[in-house]
Order: C-alpha cells, then sequence, then structure tokens
C-alpha cells in the first residue's frame, strides 16, 4: 500500500527505532532513582532535554515531556491558567484548532472562563487585528495553533505575538503539524507555550514536549507532582525521549529539503489532476503560507469518504481529515468555520506527503482518483 497521510502520523525512522532499542537496553532505569542505573537514565533524558529545547530556540529548563501532543496541549494551557491572576477569565482561540484544544476550551467556558473563538477567513487565515480586536482587559491567554492540519494553513503567530507581549497576554501555541516542517522558534514567534509531537515527525507514538518560557509562572495541574518538575506525573519513558531527540534533529537538520521536495510534489500532484480540475478544489493556495506537504481537496458532489474507501481498495492511504475525528460521521470543523456548508464539508479528502513518497506515487495516486471521479460520475449519470 502507498502511504499518503502523513499528517496524521508517520512511520519511524530507522535511526529512531535503533535509538529507541539502545536507549531501552541501556537506560531502562527510572530517570528519578538516585542509584547509577537511575542516574545513566536521567543523564539520557536531560541531553535529549537540552536537544529538543535547542531546536525550537528553548532553553532545557521550560521543556517538559508528555505522553501526546494532546495532553501537552491541555497540561500546557492549564498550568499557564493556573499561574496567571484569578480575576482573569477571558480566553482568545481559534474556531479551527485541534480537538484537544477545542474541547478542553469548551470545557473551561463552562467552568466560569469566557472564551471567544475567532472565525478564519474563508482560506482558515487569522489576522492579528481579530486578535488586537477581542483582546479585553480581563484577557489572560492567546491560543492559536501554527499549522492546521485539514487546511494546511500556517498562521502569522509571530505578529501575533508581537502584540500581545505589548499587551503582557500570554501566548500558546499548538506547533504539532509545524514543528519539523517549517522553522518553530519560541522568540522569534513571541510564544510563551508551545506543544509539539513525536510521532508527526518520524519518533515513536506516546511522547510529546510542552515548552514553557522559565520566565513565565505556572502552576502545576496535579498538585505534589514530582515528575518532570511538576509538570506531568509518571515516570518518563526514556527510550521514547531518547528516539524522539533523534527524530526530531533528523528531521529539522533537512527541513529545507524537505520542503523543496513536498513542494514539488504538490505542484506534480496539481498538474496530474488537471484531467478532473472542474470537479475538485483545492482548499488552499499560493495567496497564504501554506504547509507544503498537505494537500486538501474537495471533489464535486462525491463523499470524501467513499473517495477514501475506494483509494484504500486500490491501495492507497488518504483521509477524509483529522485521524483525531475520524469515525464521528461529521463534517470537518475547519471547513464549516471558512464557509463551506455540511454537504460541500463532507466532500473532502486529504493528501499528506512524507520523506518517502515519490513522483511516481504520485502519478499512481492521482490515476487513481481520476478513475475513480470518472467511474462515480459515469454511474451517477446512468443511474
Amino acid at each position: 500500500m502507498i502511504y499518503l497521510d502523513y499528517a496524521a502520523t508517520t512511520p519511524m525512522s530507522e535511526d529512531a527505532i535503533s535509538m529507541y532499542v539502545k536507549a531501552a537496553k541501556d537506560a531502562f532505569g527510572n530517570s528519578s532513582s538516585l542509584h547509577d542505573i537511575g542516574g545513566f537514565a536521567s543523564q539520557t533524558l536531560d541531553a535529549s532535554r537540552k536537544l529538543i529545547a535547542s531546536l525550537i530556540g528553548g532553553t532545557y529548563k521550560g521543556l517538559f515531556f508528555t505522553g501526546s501532543g494532546s495532553e501537552a496541549n491541555t497540561l500546557a494551557i492549564q498550568s499557564l491558567l493556573n499561574g496567571v491572576d484569578s480575576s482573569k477569565k477571558h480566553i482568545i482561540t481559534t474556531q479551527i484548532e485541534h480537538s484537544s484544544i477545542f474541547n478542553y476550551f469548551k470545557k473551561l467556558a463552562k467552568e466560569g472562563y469566557d472564551v471567544t473563538f475567532l472565525k478564519p477567513d474563508k482560506h482558515g487565515y487569522i489576522e492579528k487585528e481579530q486578535v488586537d480586536k477581542a483582546l479585553r482587559a480581563d484577557t489572560c491567554l492567546v491560543s492559536i495553533q501554527h499549522g492546521n492540519s485539514e487546511l494546511g494553513i500556517i498562521q502569522p503567530l509571530a505578529e501575533i505575538g508581537k502584540l500581545l507581549k505589548t499587551k503582557h497576554v500570554l501566548f500558546h501555541s499548538d506547533c504539532v503539524q509545524t514543528f519539523g516542517k517549517v522553522p518553530v522558534n519560541v522568540d522569534t514567534l513571541g510564544l510563551d507555550a508551545v506543544s509539539i509531537s513525536s510521532h508527526k515527525i518520524h519518533g515513536p507514538k506516546g511522547i510529546g514536549a510542552a515548552y514553557v518560557q522559565p520566565s513565565v509562572y505556572w502552576q502545576p495541574v496535579i498538585e505534589g507532582t514530582t515528575h518532570e518538575s511538576g509538570f506531568r506525573p509518571g515516570t518518563v519513558d526514556v527510550p521514547a525521549v531518547a528516539a524522539f531527540a533523534v527524530a526530531a534533529k533528523k528531521i529539522t537538520d533537512s527541513m529545507s529539503e524537505q520542503h523543496h521536495h513536498f513542494k514539488e510534489l504538490r505542484k506534480s500532484l496539481i498538474q496530474h489532476l488537471e484531467p478532473i480540475s472542474s470537479r475538485i478544489t483545492i482548499l488552499n493556495n499560493d495567496e497564504h503560507t501554506i504547509l507544503s506537504n498537505i494537500f486538501p481537496v474537495c471533489v464535486s458532489d462525491i463523499e470524501g469518504q467513499y473517495i477514501m474507501l475506494e483509494c484504500n481498495r486500490y491501495g492507497f492511504a488518504i483521509s477524509t481529515g483529522s485521524a483525531c475525528q475520524v469515525g464521528m460521521q461529521e463534517p470537518s470543523r475547519s471547513l464549516l468555520a471558512i464557509g463551506y456548508d455540511e454537504h460541500k464539508a463532507k466532500q473532502y479528502i486529504r493528501v499528506s506527503f512524507g520523506v518517502e513518497t515519490s513522483e511516481s506515487q504520485i502519478l499512481a495516486f492521482a490515476e487513481t482518483l481520476i478513475k475513480t471521479v470518472n467511474i462515480f460520475h459515469q454511474r451517477d449519470w446512468r443511474g
């Protein structure tokens, strides 16, 4: 099967697997134990922490390992909120956040917070002026994802970050989709907190990280927690952390090369799909910054789930949106937010590239999609 769903997850790289096995054998101790075996695990953990922190322009004191990107999101947000003035109850976010953040803010809204969900423009873009207009005297936190996994849009975090610094409002971003694809630097983007994940960059699943600027005051979600400086309870998975660090270093070192590769694949796919160009709508374009590895498309009059299943039958793995939403039988919240109705939103499919994706695979996929669309419309015409 040809895999074209890298935005959902990536296969572990050989380097990450090798490191995981080595660390599982040599650094199996509990990193909190005081004996030498625990000490070696602690040293491995610290080295990995320093490496990953450096890749986002941070310091090791601000990086905390979590069980996933989703957990990093909720822990970072709640830890920040625990540290702010309790009289400040206003939060700003967007309608197109990852479900882990969107649902958490819905929960906080029921618990007394006033949450503003900004609506993006027709491309999925959030303007700095929207954030500025929404700010209030009691705004304590703004959380805006860096890159949307369904639309592929990258938000202007640096502009928003500069604004929020002048207003002394905390700024968090879910960078799970962008880390390793585009530069993520906490200072350049003006961020107080960041969430990232391993399995999106060819590392193992079940490990993520949250970064909180050491200058920012926060309080633990669970009082009395000792692991990860009180940020998250539970023994740290040192082998997974070490593999995460190796994967992070490798992908950031080749970021420019991969970006070029993805741009060429995207250009090629658009060309190959020309025979059905009147039947498809590419959701993002060159008018705004995009993640070049994500190719979101709506196929006129055909539900995305049908396209996905047909492609699977022919040996191609694509998706109909965020893997965290699969099985809900609901149209994408991101597409609804940019103005699509439920019928049109259900016609969405997402193709996402990886470093292993080749030109020949793109050609083969395009031929399959064209055949699927043409056969469907022939059947539809015949009744």
